[in-house]
């Protein structure tokens, strides 16, 4: 089902403007839904609001409704910038305006902030129910702000259904990333998945990034065996064909890597994630840096969900440990989850990061370019253990470049 599409694999829509623009109201009729609070009193909305929806062709979309950029106060400040922070996951920005306004300062700086960012823009007249259409206005307002507009009414729903066919041809093309596994596999290839039953697998379901594996590898017309790790031997044993690859969790990595033989290309399915999501040759990159710390360093873990975290929580207990061990001493942790993510990263030595199955990609690759910019190596949950384990070359057999990254 669409609502069943999880958040981080869907096209990130946002919706910019001052506040009383309209842009809860412009949700509301994109989604032929009564789901955000409409008010003519400014700054109704206070936090940035989601919606799940569908827009074909492109399909599931999460549409976000954000606070008035020109918000007041000391709560008003606190909220624009939830505002802003909305923009490193967008992949497609709407920009509002009143057809009984006219743009000034704000939203000046706010379409410079987006397209700094390279997001593709979508300019919005809303209000036209109280105004009459007008080309001059239009011509006017994209000569002012450089970007084009389409005339809407929220109320009426004039203009809604060219709106989703503009979001169509500017979203961009690649948003979805590279493959999780597809183009590693050739149609009729088999591959064995090795998923461990434990204390924190869900009762019942496969997590998420799991699942996604095994979509994609049936959408790429390849075969899939799944096996708990103390079953993958035998399972090799007596497979009729050799696979082409196994994919493990990580923290079933030393029993895997001992049962799969050279010839089978093994890896992980974090470090699938870390080139889904992220750039996989920065975060190997990072897994490098990981012997220049020293005991005092300050690391940072960072999530992309928020979970309840199990006795031996990988995050919170067992990477620390294993950090500690490489240094020989004590280092400092900070830990952050879901969106509640630093800008200034000036302090850490090291950035560990999950394998971002909650986030979109847009996001993910703002987290490392944050880190590349501020010069702070970062990697993720799955090649930082490969690393510890000393396994990461075997594990990035299926991709060259990150293997001649590490032996670089």
């Amino acid at each position: 089902m669409m609502q069943d599409t999880p958040k981080g694999n869907r096209l990130h829509i946002a919706i910019f403007g001052l506040r009383n623009a309209g842009k809860s109201s412009l949700i509301n009729a994109l989604t032929n839904q009564d789901i955000a609070l409409v008010s003519n009193v400014p700054g109704t909305t206070t936090d940035p609001v989601y919606k799940a929806m569908e827009i074909l062709p492109i399909g599931p979309v999460m549409l976000i409704d954000t606070a008035g950029i020109d918000d007041e106060g000391a709560l008003g400040e606190l909220r624009v910038e939830r505002t802003k922070q909305v923009m490193n996951k967008a992949d497609v920005a709407i920009v509002v305006i009143a057809a009984d306004t006219r743009p000034g300062d704000f939203e000046h700086k706010l379409i410079a902030e987006l397209k700094a960012k390279q997001i593709p823009l979508v300019g919005v007249i809303n209000k036209m129910d109280i105004a009459t259409p007008d080309n001059e206005r239009k011509s006017k307002f994209a000569q002012q702000l450089g970007i084009s507009f389409l005339e809407v009414s929220s109320l009426t729903r004039e203009g809604i259904e060219e709106l989703k066919h503009t979001i169509i041809r500017v979203a961009p093309d690649t948003w979805e990333g590279p493959s999780i596994v597809g183009d590693l596999l050739d149609s009729g290839d088999l591959a064995v998945l090795v998923i461990p039953i434990d204390l924190a697998a869900p009762k019942g379901r496969l997590i998420l990034p799991q699942v996604q594996t095994l979509r994609d590898i049936l959408d790429h017309d390849a075969y899939a065996l799944v096996v708990k790790e103390r079953e993958l031997r035998d399972a090799l044993d007596n497979l009729p064909k050799r696979p082409k690859l196994v994919i493990t969790d990580s923290q079933a990595f030393l029993k895997v890597n001992a049962d799969t033989p050279p010839d089978i290309k093994l890896t992980s399915f974090s470090i699938l994630f870390a080139r889904h999501k992220g750039e996989l040759e920065t975060l190997v990159a990072g897994a490098k840096a990981i012997e220049k710390l020293k005991p005092g360093d300050r690391v940072l873990i960072a999530e992309g969900c928020t979970h309840h975290r199990q006795a031996d929580d990988i995050g919170k207990v067992q990477i620390p440990r294993w950090l500690r061990q490489m240094v020989g001493g004590e280092l400092e942790f900070d830990w952050v989850a879901g969106s509640q993510y630093p800008t200034e990263l000036s302090k850490y030595r090291l950035i560990v990061h999950c394998g971002a199955c909650m986030i979109n990609r847009r996001e993910m690759l703002y987290r490392v370019f944050q880190a590349k910019e501020q010069g702070i190596p970062i990697v993720n949950y799955g090649v930082l253990i490969a690393h510890v384990h000393g396994i990461l070359h075997r594990v990035l057999s299926p991709f060259p470049l990150a293997q001649m990254i590490l032996e670089d």
